[in-house]
């Protein structure tokens, strides 16, 4: 992560920015508080009622929490694997935790969210921390009110423990930005966590915080929980207000939490769901009754329901189909939950979703509104953005396509219009033709794609252009490894039956699955042990975060004849085996007879690297007397080494 100063001193507020460097807590290096807790509470997975429980039974503070989450920050987003999914914390949050373990004491709790840490996505407005969008151009915008629905986790007695980062102003789906560069995914680090809310899916699957939030316009919020293995809802367009989040498409944007298990999700949209007289999306609610997604949470929810599967959006390319064939065999297991599946179609639903979306025709202009309304913004549009280059080079092709839209509302832009209406109609008229409880298919049809390359096979779309809800939820893993989820697309305003339906499901597979994230090492040294009468010194050092062996050997023993290569060779036969690099320089005619100073640095692949772990690369000698490599040692992992390796395995990390 950049390691970027911080310049609101115009505010009088003190914001502690993450860098890759150092892990500030507080920006006051006098503070008085530490990350080390006084309670040995174990935050890793702990859902919210675990952790209310200990809150109530005086077992652990929320100062303890807050700690916690702050250790775990500091191990694994900042060092270790380094997922880079903080962009900020609250620099005031272990004071908050004090606040709220007095007024616990004193006057009891407020509810569920009371002392309980939270994070949110960066582009949800608060007053104590920027709200920058992932972006350089908005780093020092401090908005002059809490968004709607921070407003309201605040009055529940949510800490907010900082700001994830997030693809650049929402526009994208591998959450890269300039603010925040590339967040890795915590289940293969060389992967995306989805995006745009792939900060707050990375940081919630490493247990950084006890849940959440995100936003959606096109799969924001459940692209990140598949590739995260986390629940997350898209709500019903108007269920909960988009008042103070940084917009990107008005017409598609919501907002909601992301959580490892179902019914945090479900305490979490309790708090946030209701109507906004300031957001004119919300008046659905004014003659239904809000729903209660805990109440509503029933583990037999699956039996004598009725899901269509919607196939065409299973996709028929061959990288489409390790993914549809393991979400088949979820639905499967629905059946035998005692579901009733069948599979569903929608005429013509291909060519109604192309051209769709609207997020091309309202960005811009969206942006321009936002900014002007802010008052404070230190720019003014996405124009401006473009023309002084505060933007992520991987964004440039995306924002100066958005910003040479010349008309708010063109032809295109209300044909898409009509088009999802007619989308709408279509999905609805067959749920209720069918009565059918959700419809199902695959959050994202194929797999997570390696960092830097393209992300294909969302299925955004089809909730975005109607408004309906819908739920990714956990359905397991790949045969590499990598999370995925399924889909459940319902009517709108039944998103508490969508959550029962996956809360039923979770509770009979039990598909959630805790990354395993280690903490960094220093430099592993490994030695090895030539002929105990020769005369030699030889160094290996081996970087574990970026798997690079550096060699550095020496030679100086008449006996060994002349010296013609020395490399590293992997055992294993021909099948396998083979000299992995050459420890230079070039032999030289003039060099002394059994003499050698070479050096080398090789980058080791995964497969290399558990070799060289388990003892089976040799350092190996070409001379006149071992034409044949005869003279061979294994690399070994040096005493002090090895201590260190032991300290680590008897510590649970996760």
């Amino acid at each position: 992560m950049k390691n970027w100063s911080n310049i609101y001193s115009e505010k009088h507020f003190s914001v502690c920015v993450v860098t890759s460097l150092i892990f500030l807590i507080n920006c006051d290096p006098s503070s008085k508080f530490d990350t080390v807790s006084s309670v040995n509470f174990e935050v890793a997975e702990a859902t919210i009622m675990e952790l209310h429980d200990a809150l109530l039974k005086d077992q652990v503070t929320s100062l303890d929490l807050v700690n916690a989450y702050l250790d775990r920050i500091n191990k694994y987003d900042q060092d270790g694997p380094e997922l880079n999914s903080i962009i900020l914390l609250n620099p005031n949050a272990q004071e908050q935790a004090i606040t709220l373990d007095r007024e616990r004491a004193e006057k009891g709790m407020r509810g569920l969210f009371h002392g309980i840490p939270i994070l949110l996505k960066d582009n949800y407005e608060t007053v104590d921390m920027p709200t920058s969008g992932a972006s350089v151009a908005l780093s020092s915008f401090f908005p002059e009110s809490d968004a709607f629905q921070v407003k309201r986790l605040r009055e529940a007695g949510a800490i907010i423990l900082g700001k994830t980062n997030m693809h650049e102003l929402a526009a994208g789906i591998t959450t890269i930005s300039s603010l925040g560069g590339q967040t890795k995914n915590p289940y293969d680090i060389s992967r995306n966590p989805g995006g745009s809310s792939g900060g707050t899916g990375a940081a919630i699957a490493a247990s950084f915080a006890a849940i959440g939030w995100g936003s959606d316009t096109c799969g924001s919020i459940r692209i990140p929980a598949s590739n995260n293995n986390l629940f997350g809802l898209r709500p019903t367009k108007g269920l909960a207000s988009t008042r103070g989040i940084i917009p990107l498409s008005h017409t598609q944007d919501v907002g909601g939490p992301l959580a490892r298990t179902a019914t945090d999700l479900a305490i979490g949209l309790n708090v946030i769901v209701g109507q906004d007289p300031e957001d004119p999306y919300t008046s659905i609610l004014a003659d239904t009754n809000t729903p209660d997604f805990v109440a509503a949470l029933d583990k037999e929810a699956l039996k004598d329901s009725r899901i269509g599967v919607l196939t065409s959006l299973f996709g028929d390319e061959p990288a489409d189909q390790e993914i549809g064939l393991l979400v088949k065999q979820a639905i499967t297991r629905m059946g035998l939950l005692g579901s009733q599946t069948m599979e569903v179609s929608i005429p013509k639903l291909e060519s109604m979703l192309q051209g769709s979306s609207v997020i091309a025709h309202e960005f811009k202009w969206d942006l321009i509104d936002y900014l002007e309304a802010s008052g404070t913004a230190p720019v003014n549009s996405l124009e401006e953005i473009v023309e002084l280059g505060l933007f992520h080079v991987a964004m440039g092709e995306t924002f100066r396509r958005r910003m040479f839209d010349e008309e708010r509302e063109d032809s295109q832009y209300q044909q898409a219009l009509e088009k999802q209406e007619a989308l709408r109609r279509a999905v609805i008229n067959l749920m209720e033709a069918m009565d059918l409880d959700a419809i199902v298919y695959p959050t994202m049809r194929r797999p997570i794609a390696i960092i830097g390359a393209p992300q294909t096979g969302s299925t955004c779309q089809l909730s975005a252009s109607t408004g309906l809800p819908a739920l990714s939820v956990p359905a397991g893993f790949t045969e590499d490894g990598l999370p995925f989820g399924i889909e459940l697309l319902g009517l709108p305003l039944t998103d508490a039956k969508l959550l029962a339906l996956g809360y039923s499901f979770e509770q009979n597979t039990n598909n959630r699955q805790p990354p395993l994230l280690r903490p960094s090492l220093p430099e592993l040294r490994f030695s090895t042990q030539l002929q105990s009468d020769m005369t030699y010194e030889a160094d290996f050092t081996f970087d574990t975060k970026t798997n690079r062996l550096t060699s550095s050997v020496a030679l100086a023993d008449p006996s060994l004849g002349d010296i013609y290569a020395v490399g590293l060779q992997l055992s294993g036969g021909p099948e396998v085996g083979g000299i992995i690099d050459r420890i230079g320089p070039v032999t030289s005619s003039k060099r002394e007879v059994g003499t050698f100073l070479g050096a080398s640095e090789i980058l080791l692949d995964p497969t290399t690297v558990m070799k060289l772990k388990e003892g089976e690369i040799f350092l190996t000698v070409f001379s006149s007397r071992y034409p044949k490599g005869e003279l061979k040692s294994p690399l070994t992992i040096d005493d002090s080494t090895k201590a260190l390796l032991m300290l680590r395995s008897s510590i649970d990390t996760n």
